[in-house]
């Protein structure tokens, strides 16, 4: 059979052109779909290995490995700093309906961004925009909710870092007026005189405290948020710490480093009272014993407003008769019961101190 060179250069250029044309479509096909997934949640994009809230990207898209919208779209450090979260959030889909594309797998409380709805617009604010009274400082803002505020510090990272460190841990949740703690030392009494070197029961009275919640202070101090039981009061738990002083009129600043006792209270309270023994007892001289109220995680709690009474109490003791003074004439400088023999038993009890 004879075909004509016309038939066949027809059926060729068929053939070519749907050659071409099904070359075309799958290539713009398949970069579609990897655009799509290289931007949201694939291994570049939005929760994916290297862009926000994944593996390697900075939380809000300002780290090194955090991409925009695939290998080629990528932005400053200082860029993306100077940009809020929320607009990062809005120009990128938002939550997504605290989004499974955010790093979190969907959990809010695992992800590595920031969600729209816990930023504080107060933040933002100096307190310097209307009246201010006189002496009033500008405050420190931020849109972010001060996210990468300890960047380039030591982080505390749940440990006592003697040297200084910043923590990142929020504050937490706070408590209504009406469930703040207080407390109040039931014995000893405030001026009480007590025998020396015997060992004796320092009992505190608590209020609005769930006691007996402690975490390991090696490696979780600051580490959490303060949290409120269902009754709306602070879970937490309590110190005491006794530091000797020259006389009852002593009017010198202690110094904090230096305690005779420290003792921490983990068990819950029994009949609302929290006690400590001190065994051996004390030294002959004058002391403050002073409350440290504390949540889980060892930071001092935290009230809802500046205008308070004290979450904490102190009481003044002196032990051994030893009245006003405990040196000498009461000048500070340690006479027979102040002096080398309580600095032995000091820094004894520093070395086996309990948190």
């Amino acid at each position: 059979m004879k075909f004509s060179s016309a038939l066949i250069s027809s059926v060729a250029v068929c053939l070519l052109s749907s050659v071409i044309t099904t070359a075309r479509d799958i290539p713009v096909n398949a970069a579609i779909e990897a655009r799509q997934n290289n931007r949201f949640g694939g291994n570049n994009g939005f929760g994916g290995k290297n862009g926000f809230g994944g593996q390697n990207g900075n939380n809000n898209g300002g780290g090194k490995a955090g991409n925009l919208g695939g290998a080629a779209s990528t932005s400053s450090s200082a860029a993306a700093a100077a940009t809020p979260a929320a607009n990062i959030n809005k120009n990128t889909g938002g939550n997504g309906g605290n989004g499974n594309n955010n790093g979190g797998g969907g959990n809010p409380q695992t992800s590595l961004t920031l969600d729209n709805s816990v930023i504080n617009s107060n933040f933002a604010k100096s307190g310097q925009e209307g009246a201010t009274e006189a002496g009033q400082v500008a405050s420190l803002t931020s849109k972010n909710n001060y996210i990468n505020f300890c960047l380039g510090k030591t982080l505390t990272n749940g440990q006592q870092v003697k040297g200084g460190s910043c923590n990142s841990a929020p504050m937490g949740d706070i408590p209504a007026s009406t469930k703040q703690p207080s407390a109040k030392f039931v014995s000893p009494t405030n001026l009480e005189n007590i025998a020396a070197n015997k060992a004796f029961t320092v009992k505190l009275a608590v209020k609005n405290m769930a006691t007996g919640n402690f975490v390991n202070p090696k490696t979780n101090y600051y580490s959490a948020p303060q949290q409120l039981n269902g009754q709306g009061v602070i879970v937490a738990h309590s110190h005491i710490t006794i530091q000797q002083i020259s006389s009852l009129q002593d009017t010198a600043v202690p110094d904090p480093t230096k305690f005779a006792f420290f003792q921490g209270l983990n068990a819950a309270a029994q009949g609302g009272v929290l006690s400590a023994t001190v065994t051996g007892g004390l030294p002959a001289g004058v002391y403050r014993i002073s409350s440290i109220n504390t949540n889980a995680n060892h930071a001092p709690v935290v009230g809802p407003v500046a205008q308070r009474g004290a979450f904490d109490d102190a009481v003044y003791i002196t032990v051994g008769g030893a009245g006003g003074n405990t040196g000498g004439n009461g000048d500070g400088k340690g006479g027979k019961n102040g002096g080398k023999k309580f600095a032995r038993r000091l820094a004894s009890r520093e070395g086996k101190a309990r948190l």
